[in-house]
């Protein structure tokens, strides 16, 4: 039973991040109908800015977080919006798709070549070590994983449901025509979701590399695990990204445990499969008419 808490728990820990990349393509995907298959690129990134704050400049590390926040969000949250969404989505979805997935190789192989090939310690705010739960070792560093990610998700709901800009994005994503004509600035309500997309991914990042390391290829499982939580759980509905990247990762930690280490990656896909046959839409997504 122990081993089971502490299985579910890391779980948990790990859907949290799937969950908050996976809202990333959710929000992106809802306000411009674009799908960045750099997402895991953009979650991997911000915790190797920050190495090289502190590392090349010497920098404290809460002063490094804040730059390497700053920095990536303006570069992949406005940059990626203005220098390369924007001029690709007159050229049709499919040129989008592929130059997002050119950013991906681009950031991937630059961070291997100009920073380091190998993995690097990235400092955590979690005290180190496990605590006692009945009985059962519980890491620190899963338990913040856990309330910061909860704790932002929130905050997201709040902010998306419960302010005048947050109800100005959701009309941009529900109809951006009608949004327009009612007077919403809807191009500014898209930028305002790509640089949340980039603020999340930063958040991912710096949650996720003390447990698993700093090194350039984070991204491949982050990115088709997010990916897969998001069809999981309905790509078209926050709450949907957010179940459904909590159940990938409890579905990948069970499998590691009581599967074989070798195929956990292959039981999320079995997964996707799964609720692509049973309910397309997702587990918690509505279903999209468009008359063509």
């Amino acid at each position: 039973m122990a081993e089971l808490v502490q299985i579910l728990i890391a779980g948990l820990a790990t859907g949290a991040i799937y969950a908050l990349a996976a809202i990333g393509f959710t929000l992106v995907w809802q306000t411009s109908q674009t799908i960045n298959f750099a997402q895991g690129e953009f979650v991997m990134l911000p915790a190797i800015l920050v190495l090289v704050c502190t590392m090349t400049f010497g920098l404290p590390v809460w002063l490094a977080l804040i730059v390497g926040t700053a920095v990536f969000v303006l570069l992949f949250g406005f940059g990626f919006k203005r220098f390369l969404v924007d001029p690709m989505i007159a050229q049709g979805v499919l040129p989008l798709a592929f130059a997002t997935m050119a950013l991906s190789i681009l950031m991937k192989e630059g961070a291997k070549d100009f920073f380091s090939p190998e993995a690097q310690v990235f400092p955590s705010l979690a005290p180190s070590g496990t605590f006692d739960l009945l009985g059962t070792a519980i890491s620190w560093q899963n338990i913040l994983v856990i309330v910061v990610a909860f704790a932002v998700i929130g905050l997201l709901q709040w902010f998306v449901g419960g302010t005048r800009t947050g109800r100005q994005m959701q009309a941009t994503a529900q109809n951006p025509q009608v949004a327009l004509l009612l007077g919403i600035p809807v191009q500014r309500m898209i930028l305002y979701t790509f640089l949340i997309n980039a603020g999340l991914a930063a958040m991912a990042s710096f949650l996720v590399s003390p447990i698993y390391l700093a090194k350039f290829s984070n991204g491949d499982v982050i990115g088709l695990s997010a990916f897969i939580a998001a069809i999981v759980g309905g790509f078209n509905q926050v709450r949907g990204a957010l179940w459904g990247g909590l159940l990938v990762g409890i579905v990948d930690a069970l499998a590691a445990s009581y599967v074989s280490t070798s195929y956990r990656s292959a039981v999320p896909l079995v997964l996707l499969v799964v609720i692509i046959l049973v309910k397309p839409e997702g587990l918690f997504g509505s279903k999209e008419e468009r008359r063509v």
